[in-house]
């Protein structure tokens, strides 16, 4: 088991990486001495594999436990669904001091977080993620949000949870698509922040394709605390924080043109990486070779790295929805391996022209 610290300043946090956290989630869960009630959110397939060992781990808690199921994937990540979460709340009492616990990948802890900021201005929750994406990334930092219709996460909250456990147990369980989709979020902090995390993924290949514990738990933690260090330096994404959307500028606005069921998140992101690493070279400074350098590491996770792409003319003007635009696109850019920066204003004919190359109409 390893321990990363979010030091936040009102309210620091843990994340706790370790195999079979889930029955023993009563042991690292803060627990307010007037809470009544605990609910668990998770779609129903998640629910099957692990609600019962959860709401046994739960159980020294004390605490009635309640199920509230919600769809899978993006389609959880709705105002409806929101709303139908806000009347169970209602019809089953809740109140400030319960509750909310999120089991599932990082639509559901989306949907939850958000839930959980917003009803009575704000429940705790706790973060249980079972994907390797939303261990690594999506269940660490407090974003929160739901999708529209125009655009990803347009309606959200900041909302930190009170701790994180992440059961790398689970993943032995992931689809081999949506396990390689995690792997995309690992190569973004091995590529920008941390050249020890790029060392495990070039040497020991092996263990991190075949799941093994004991690969897995410091690769998990090695994430958890880049993205600590992050989110403790910049909760509210205006500075260090912006450096974790490497390859997330083109990689929203495809999910968006393919509403949702075409890439999966982290097989855009793959895709936005080798985008932004090309775009570094053709503005400048990056040298050649830094897009073959991540061709060949992504290719080597499984993730595909190119293939068909919409008009470029599209994808424009999906950036310019992207919650990020501000007077022109930003993009995360790196002058070499482990070098990244923010760059504002990236002109549009050199984003068409890097999307034309890639084999954009």
């Amino acid at each position: 088991m390893i321990t990363v610290r979010v030091e936040m300043p009102v309210a620091p946090y843990d994340v706790v990486v370790g195999e079979g956290l889930a029955a023993e989630a009563g042991a690292y869960v803060p627990r307010s001495e007037r809470a009544e009630k605990v609910f668990i959110v998770s779609d129903r397939t998640v629910a099957d594999l692990y609600l019962p060992a959860l709401s046994e781990g739960l159980g020294g808690l004390g605490l009635a436990s309640l199920h509230l199921s919600v769809p899978e994937g993006e389609e959880a990540k709705t105002l409806s669904v929101t709303d139908a979460l806000y009347r169970q709340l209602a019809v089953q009492e809740a109140h400030r001091d319960d509750l909310v616990v999120a089991l599932g990948g990082g639509a559901v802890g989306d949907v939850a977080g958000f839930v959980a900021a917003t009803y009575m201005r704000g429940l705790s929750v706790v973060q249980v993620p079972t994907t390797l994406t939303a261990q690594v990334d999506a269940a660490i930092g407090g974003k929160t949000a739901v999708n529209l219709p125009e655009g990803k996460n347009l309606v959200g909250a900041f909302h930190q949870p009170s701790v994180v456990l992440a059961d790398v147990g689970t993943l032995a369980t992931l689809p081999d698509r949506d396990y390689r989709s995690g792997l995309a979020e690992v190569a973004k902090y091995a590529l920008t922040l941390d050249l020890e995390l790029l060392d495990i993924l070039e040497t020991d290949l092996d263990g991190v394709l075949e799941r093994r514990a004991a690969t897995l738990e410091p690769l998990v933690a090695r994430c958890a605390a880049a993205k600590a260090r992050a989110v403790a330096a910049d909760e509210r994404d205006r500075g260090e924080r912006l450096l974790l959307n490497y390859g997330h500028t083109l990689a929203h606005a495809l999910e968006r043109l393919e509403s949702y069921g075409g890439r999966s998140h982290g097989e855009a992101v793959a895709v936005g990486m080798v985008f932004a690493a090309r775009l570094a070279e053709s503005t400048g400074p990056a040298a050649d070779g830094l897009a073959a350098r991540h061709i060949r590491l992504l290719s080597s996770l499984g993730l595909e790295t190119g293939g068909p792409l919409p008009a470029a003319a599209d994808v424009l003007a999906a950036m310019r929805l992207d919650k990020k635009y501000h007077g022109g696109t930003r993009f995360v850019l790196l002058d070499d391996i482990g070098r990244p920066r923010v760059v504002e204003g990236v002109p549009e004919d050199a984003i068409r022209s890097t999307l034309e190359e890639m084999g954009a109409a």
